[in-house]
């Protein structure tokens, strides 16, 4: 089974917020996810970004793709990913 961490859109018209997550790349957005890493609110001043850094480390190592979103709120947050090449 191929993971992706990836966002999962919530809130209203004109007032989003994402939660971060793992699921099943060939799954739908809004189906089932595997786990919750954290959440993304763009609206807020402060606070905007909250991670579970051991979740978000463990998935990792297990070799989950990473979005190119995620990838950048993980960068912003400390969080370096190694590349595999």
């Amino acid at each position: 089974m191929s993971t992706t961490m990836r966002l999962k859109r919530f809130g209203t018209k004109k007032r989003p917020y994402y939660r971060v997550v793992v699921q099943d790349n060939r799954l739908a957005t809004s189906s089932k996810t595997i786990d919750e890493v954290g959440t993304y609110r763009p609206i807020e001043e402060k606070d905007q970004v909250l991670l579970n850094e051991e979740k978000v480390m463990e998935w990792l190592k297990k070799g989950v793709v990473v979005s190119p979103t995620v990838k950048q709120l993980l960068n912003s947050q400390g969080i370096a990913i190694s590349r595999k090449d």
